[in-house]
């Protein structure tokens, strides 16, 4: 039988009610040292009850300065840990599955949110010092903060703090992992020889670019249950074609080579790294491609993000093994109950989904 978007999908012991996954969106939102409040539980849960198979919590930084901006979530202490519990919780009630996005934001980290133009912080801002794998800045048009050059025991600190991120994420209830690798972060910089000029194991060849995300898959697979998947979120091309950048086909190379280290599903995203990178015009699935591309490199998962805004696209997209997740982003910001319109407008809809609170709409 042909996989269609409302066909389960089970990875390791962890059962996906269906293929449709709630993209992590930064919300912006934390009062306080990265503390999730009322609106994260509000904003995750009320997708959980609109259907999705996977909810995924935003970008939730590993250590302090790995926050893009201030009113970022975060995970480096137990108290993260505790606040964001409740999240997990009440997703899981509802029958999603709670997954959470591990990340360090690098040099794209200490600035305001978009809603206040995206610009760096200054330290009478409440800025603070970013890292990267190279001591040199991201081009912001306003003058950026210092950017300081991870030396190696940095980023063995970096390491462990994904391992200790991934602990916690467990505590709190979260079946899911996964690690951000993408959109100019901190991993991604290391990928790409647009932002990594070092010359020691973490620089130069592929092999060595590479080396940070894969140990940092292994460590978090390492402490993650035998029966709940470990994701890993992929930039698949830089959109930088005029230049020596990270490309398509580096990423389905990487991908492989991410299942071997444990990775249960490749979440193939694209861009992120340069202010100068070529978007393609944004259309209907427009980087379907790339997790099609990239699913011919590993024996993983592939979830799809871009574009994808309807019924019909989403199930395409499963339907032709494109792909495994429809990755469901900005359309989730304008219909929570995306899943569950979309089950109507497919014939597939059990009225045991809806919250027996709302059935009478349906």
């Amino acid at each position: 039988m042909t996989d269609d978007l409302f066909t389960p999908l089970t990875l390791r012991g962890t059962e996906i009610r269906n293929r449709v996954m709630v993209s992590p969106m930064c919300q912006y939102s934390c009062d306080r040292d990265g503390l999730a409040t009322d609106w994260h539980r509000v904003h995750l849960g009320s997708r959980a009850v609109g259907g999705a198979g996977v909810v995924m919590a935003e970008a939730t930084a590993v250590e302090s300065r790995g926050r893009i901006t201030p009113q970022d979530l975060g995970i480096w202490s137990d108290e993260h840990a505790d606040a964001l519990a409740p999240v997990a919780e009440f997703v899981r009630e509802h029958g999603a599955v709670p997954a959470i996005q591990l990340a360090h934001a690098g040099r794209k980290a200490s600035k305001t949110p978009p809603r206040d133009g995206s610009r760096p912080l200054g330290p009478d801002e409440g800025g603070w010092e970013t890292v990267a794998p190279s001591a040199e800045p991201y081009p912001y048009d306003d003058e950026p903060p210092a950017t300081r050059r991870l030396d190696r025991g940095d980023v063995e600190d970096v390491i462990d703090s994904f391992e200790a991120a991934a602990e916690r994420a467990l505590a709190a209830g979260f079946e899911v992992a996964e690690v951000h690798a993408a959109h100019g972060y901190l991993l991604h910089e290391f990928l790409s020889p647009v932002t990594n000029r070092r010359d020691d194991e973490y620089g130069g060849s592929f092999e060595d670019r590479a080396r940070i995300v894969r140990e940092v898959t292994r460590r978090v697979r390492a402490v993650w249950p035998d029966g709940k998947p470990v994701f890993v979120r992929v930039s698949a091309t830089d959109w930088l074609p005029d230049r020596e950048s990270w490309t398509v086909d580096d990423t389905a190379r990487l991908a492989g080579l991410l299942a071997e280290d444990g990775a249960d599903l490749i979440d193939v995203s694209a861009g992120g790294i340069h202010p100068d990178q070529q978007v393609p015009h944004g259309g209907p699935n427009y980087q379907v491609p790339y997790a099609e591309r990239v699913a011919e490199g590993t024996d993983a998962a592939v979830g799809a993000v871009g574009g994808i805004t309807t019924a019909q696209q989403a199930d395409a997209v499963v339907r032709n093994d494109r792909a495994d997740l429809a990755v469901v982003g900005r359309e989730h910001l304008r219909d929570p109950y995306f899943a569950l319109h979309a089950a109507e407008a497919l014939d597939a809809l059990d009225r045991a989904d809806v919250p027996v609170q709302y059935r009478r709409g349906f």
